[in-house]
């Protein structure tokens, strides 16, 4: 069976759906961070409080629920091979932040839902500091993989991933 030399277009939208929807969390949690504000003082928020934490909170059920189809439709399907021209340190790096970036991800919603459905403060510390901090580390790092494998070891690991 040929090697697949791109990803199918399904897991290209997925993989675009979910980087856009959890930019959308991590660059504007205002609607939940108000709630929560709101809650901690004892005073009770409007509805447009609730609509933005819950908005919040369904992105994160959005982006917990892509994730896990994506990761099914890529254990169901191939996925391109390691390009040839790169050190095999990078290639377990690649691979070593693919992993911390899923596992991030999955973490994220996880424990949002853990402290806003569940009332879990320490799953509210974790999801706003550590796991938020990580994510934001893991996601520069695999943005600058993929700039450094596309314009220093021209590689087609960028194009295969954007326009096939």
């Amino acid at each position: 069976m040929p090697a697949k030399r791109r990803y199918s277009v399904s897991q290209r939208l997925l993989h675009w759906l979910v980087a856009a929807l959890v930019f959308f969390n991590l660059l504007y949690p205002d609607g939940m961070n108000a709630w929560k504000h709101l809650v901690r003082r004892g005073q009770t928020p409007s509805p447009s409080d609730i609509a933005g934490a819950n908005i919040h909170a369904y992105v994160g059920i959005a982006i917990l629920s892509l994730t896990l189809i994506r990761l099914a439709l890529r254990f169901s399907t191939s996925a391109p091979g390691k390009p040839n021209n790169q050190p095999p340190l990078l290639h377990f790096v690649a691979q070593s932040t693919h992993v911390m970036l899923y596992a991030l991800i999955l973490a994220m919603p996880l424990s949002g839902i853990a402290a806003y459905y569940l009332g879990a403060d320490t799953a509210g510390f974790v999801h706003g500091g550590p796991i938020k901090m990580l994510l934001w580390i893991v996601i520069v790092l695999h943005i600058a993989g993929a700039f450094v494998q596309h314009f220093y070891f021209r590689s087609d690991v960028l194009r295969r991933m954007t326009i096939g």
